[in-house]
């Protein structure tokens, strides 16, 4: 248990350090008898152990003998004209376009993308 708690330190600090965006759910455990077979997500869905899934709110997510973590799929703008532009989520294409203010037709030049 000390192991996996390093490991989770580990893994925050790393994801910390290089602006992504994922998070890791303790093991939650799903059972067939008396056998683990899985884990259930924050829905309380289950999932078995080495199954891999991109959810509704675009992320990818896979679950193992330590949980679940999920990450996003997608680049973040972060380097535009703020004050001209405005960057709009796409959920169906699970990505961000940066279009000016005034008019969305015309896209915005990104200088930077994290994510």
């Amino acid at each position: 248990m000390k192991t996996f708690l390093a490991c989770l330190l580990v893994l925050s600090v790393s994801v910390t350090a290089s602006n992504a965006s994922c998070y890791v759910l303790p093991l939650n455990p799903v059972k067939r008898g008396d056998e683990i077979i899985g884990s259930y997500d924050m829905k309380g869905e289950p999932h078995e152990f080495n199954s891999q899934w991109k959810t509704e709110d675009c992320l990818e997510c896979s679950c193992s003998k330590f949980g679940i973590s999920c990450c996003t799929t997608y680049a973040r703008p972060v380097n535009f004209d703020e004050e001209k532009c405005v960057s709009i989520f796409n959920n169906t294409a699970c990505a961000y376009e940066v279009v000016e203010k005034a008019d969305h037709s015309k896209t915005c030049e990104v200088h930077e993308w994290v994510g």
